[in-house]
């Protein structure tokens, strides 16, 4: 059996694995770790979960640990940068990285969009020696002249293939632009289409190849299942069934709204659910993951967000409630079992006029099974479900939810949220409005929910470029406020001879009293409200030509 000191692997680093219960090196690891410990470029081709992970983040700490202490830790230069699409997928890097790192007395930080970008200054002005960012995030950074890479020795690209999916690669080609052409590049993906392979030859020099899986499904390790269903009033029993077992399970869905729901339902049912796509807020996202994660829920309904770089250990079973568009998509999702090793079950429901899309699907991924007529009460679905989990009453866990969130001084988080909304209804705004208080950290959230993971659930027939422009990971920054609820409302009619309509929003009234102080004219108007148009000297002038183009707007 190779071991990972076998392959060249520091002796601390073999000992910090061990602690992890990690002894036998993985296939990708096997065939890579000599060349990447020896500084060469590395392309390696592998399935989600195949331990890619490990493959990189080894010769990467080992190579740094090398390196003398005085050239670490220089305020916002780091010595290596890993790329990764997602900021699930970041997070979960830096969790296999981070303790490595420490080991050999090296750290890192996490860099993403959707969240402030305070903490991350933080941690790159104090010095940081391995970046594991998302890119748009990150050259936003680049651009502030915060972070600069051309001390970077060693540049990862994760998921390569998911950038190009995303519209990440004219970003991710800039990025690498500015980092030194003599560095170690290492890039991972599971194909080499969408112009992965351009970054390849434009970036790699003389790279190994190294590839240990199919672009098809692991038919030896996940047991798979298409099951055709009568109609939708079936299919909703079918799917509450399925989630009743009491091992964890994912279902995906391919709208956030239908995640949302189909959540809901299930805890309404006596199944607690978290759900998991873009419209969440990533505190809401790290939030239900940790709580699936810890098993705290055994349901997790999710879209496409959640199809690579979510890793939660013994998933038994992925359901594909809505059946996804490309074969890629399904062996993405169904890489959410089976992982490193371990059986796990994979389950289509599909409708009788989904029948050819399905089949289609199944081939493309290199899946042969037959569909299998079912109800909610078939013994294959029994002995999918295996041991039912045992029913929570929702208000049970309601009770739960808001104990969990009660502030440490005590009290009643409902109360206390209740107390700031009556704060706010009561505050009024520098626009004379009331009850609008809050909505800035609602829209600054809302930014936050447009990350990387929302881009996988567009179809594959929509232009990226068109939508997203280079920046994907930044494409919401000025739309995100309206499109994630703080809506501009539309201003207030002017009554007729209210021409200082325009201006009881905080408008121009200090510029009029100017205006009227300098033409030496007096207003003849005794308030601010219903004021005649004539009536205001030199000032009438400069505030009625806002109004007239307020109702033009309009």
């Amino acid at each position: 059996m190779t071991t990972f000191a076998a392959l060249g692997v520091p002796t601390a680093l073999v000992r910090s694995l061990t602690e992890q219960g990690i002894t036998e090196p993985f296939p990708i690891q096997v065939k890579t770790l000599p060349d990447t410990l020896a500084g060469r470029d590395v392309l390696g081709r592998g399935r989600t979960g195949s331990g890619k992970t490990l493959a990189f983040a080894l010769p990467m700490v080992s190579r740094l640990a090398e390196r003398e202490a005085a050239y670490r830790r220089k305020p916002g230069r780091p010595l290596a940068l890993i790329l990764a699409p997602t900021r699930e997928l970041a997070t979960q890097i830096n969790a296999t990285v981070e303790p490595l790192a420490s080991e050999l007395g090296l750290n890192t930080t996490v860099i993403y969009g959707g969240v402030s970008q305070a903490r991350q200054e933080k941690a790159l002005r104090a010095g940081v020696d391995i970046v594991i960012a998302c890119p748009g995030r990150l050259e936003d950074l680049m651009r502030q002249k915060l972070v600069t890479l051309e001390s970077v020795e060693i540049t990862v690209l994760d998921e390569a293939d998911h950038m190009a999916d995303l519209g990440f690669l004219p970003v991710v080609k800039r990025i690498l632009d500015t980092t030194p052409t003599e560095g170690q590049r290492m890039l991972f993906s599971a194909t080499l289409d969408n112009g992965v392979d351009k970054i390849v030859q434009r970036y790699l020099s003389n790279p190994l190849t190294h590839s240990v899986d199919t672009t098809q499904a692991s038919v030896t390790t996940m047991e798979h299942h298409v099951l055709l269903i009568g109609d939708q009033t079936q299919k909703k029993q079918l799917i509450v069934q399925l989630a009743s077992g009491t091992g964890k399970r994912v279902l995906f869905m391919r709208t956030k709204h239908h995640a949302r729901k189909l959540a809901k339902t299930l805890t309404d049912a006596g199944i607690p659910a978290v759900d998991l796509h873009g419209n969440l807020s990533q505190n809401a996202r790290d939030r239900n993951l940790a709580e699936f994660s810890t098993g705290d829920v055994r349901v997790l309904v999710a879209t496409d967000v959640a199809a690579r770089g979510v890793h939660v250990d013994d998933v038994e079973l992925v359901v594909h409630v809505d059946p996804p568009t490309e074969h890629k998509a399904y062996l993405h999702r169904s890489g959410r079992t089976a992982r490193a090793g371990s059986d796990g079950t994979v389950v289509t429901i599909t409708l009788p006029e989904q029948k050819g899309e399905v089949q289609k699907l199944m081939k493309a991924a290199g899946v042969n099974v037959g569909f299998e007529n079912v109800s909610a009460t078939s013994p294959l679905v029994g002995k999918l479900i295996g041991d039912v989990a045992e029913k929570v009453d929702p208000r049970t866990r309601a009770a739960l939810l808001a104990q969990r969130e009660t502030p440490r001084g005590g009290g009643s988080s409902t109360g206390a949220n209740a107390e700031r909304k009556r704060n706010r209804r009561a505050a009024p705004t520098a626009g004379g409005r009331g009850g609008r208080g809050g909505r800035g950290r609602v829209a600054a959230d809302a930014q936050g929910n447009r990350a990387e993971g929302n881009r996988a659930e567009r179809r594959k027939d929509q232009p990226q470029a068109a939508r997203f422009g280079t920046d994907g990971e930044r494409r919401r920054t000025g739309e995100g406020a309206a499109a994630g609820g703080n809506r501009t409302r539309r201003p207030r009619p002017a009554r007729s001879g209210d021409v200082a309509a325009h201006s009881a929003t905080g408008g121009t009234r200090g510029s009029q009293g100017k205006a009227q102080a300098g033409s030496g004219q007096r207003s003849h108007a005794p308030s601010s409200a219903g004021r005649p148009a004539g009536s205001r000297g030199a000032g009438s002038r400069r505030a009625s030509a806002p109004a007239s183009n307020e109702r033009r707007g309009r």
